[in-house]
């Protein structure tokens, strides 16, 4: 049973994904203030997080923020109103996976819950035989297996976001070739990301924090000056 949090104060939107979402295998949970999404967020396992940009209490961005500076890693999707163009570059650069802007269209809303679920679902799925071309990338102390979705480094299992797994798998499997921030932005994010490449650095700086043992001096993801970032080759 996939489960989605919906933190969204108005009770007719929060409905309206309700009936588009839940089905058999989909069971949704509604809160309608910050702080309230923010406590089920933080004590409760869930497959995806739906969370509006305002909210009373505790707003969407801070909740976002403080989900990942605490290593909950659930994907977040992000929805904001249209006009609100930094809070969707915000959202991004805190660690949300997706945004939508309102009013957005359900077959679009059910199209990128679907691809999220798909990828997340990949974390605790066995290897299946389409699979087993995925090679387990081993670079110094840290090991990929892109199968499982699992990032170990020194043997210890590390907490990735979704986005964080993506850009380590293309940067690693494509040693000592430099992405630039638009590259990045259109392999992981997709088009519709263009113009958002902050959002690439600060992906870049949590992950660093999380497989380097100096961020300041990396050694796996290094940065190609004026250009992007690489994966060191040595």
């Amino acid at each position: 049973m996939v489960q989605i949090l919906v933190v969204e104060d108005d009770v007719h939107i929060a409905e309206l994904v309700t009936i588009n979402l839940e089905d058999d295998q989909t069971s949704l949970k509604s809160c309608y203030n910050g702080s309230e999404g923010f406590i089920e967020a933080s004590t409760n396992a869930y497959d995806l997080i739906i969370l509006d940009v305002m909210l009373p209490g505790k707003k969407g961005l801070d909740i976002c923020r403080e989900l990942r500076a605490s290593n909950i890693n659930t994907p977040i999707l992000m929805l904001t109103s249209k006009s609100d163009e930094i809070d969707k570059i915000l959202g991004l650069e805190t660690g949300a996976d997706d945004y939508m802007t309102k009013p957005f269209s359900v077959r679009e809303l059910q199209a990128r819950v679907k691809a999220i679920i798909r990828r997340q679902t990949l974390d605790t799925k066995t290897t299946t035989s389409e699979e087993e071309n995925l090679p387990l990338l081993t670079r110094k102390d840290l090991v990929v297996n892109q199968e499982m979705r699992k990032v170990e480094l020194l043997g210890e299992r590390l907490n990735l976001t979704p986005k964080e797994f993506e850009l380590l798998c293309l940067l690693a499997n494509n040693v000592g070739k430099t992405y630039s921030r638009a590259q990045l932005l259109h392999l992981i994010w997709g088009y519709e990301f263009e113009g958002y490449e902050h959002t690439v650095n600060s992906h870049i700086n949590r992950l660093r924090a999380k497989i380097e043992q100096d961020p300041g001096n990396p050694e796996y993801i290094l940065t190609t000056w004026g250009v992007g970032y690489r994966f060191s080759e040595y």
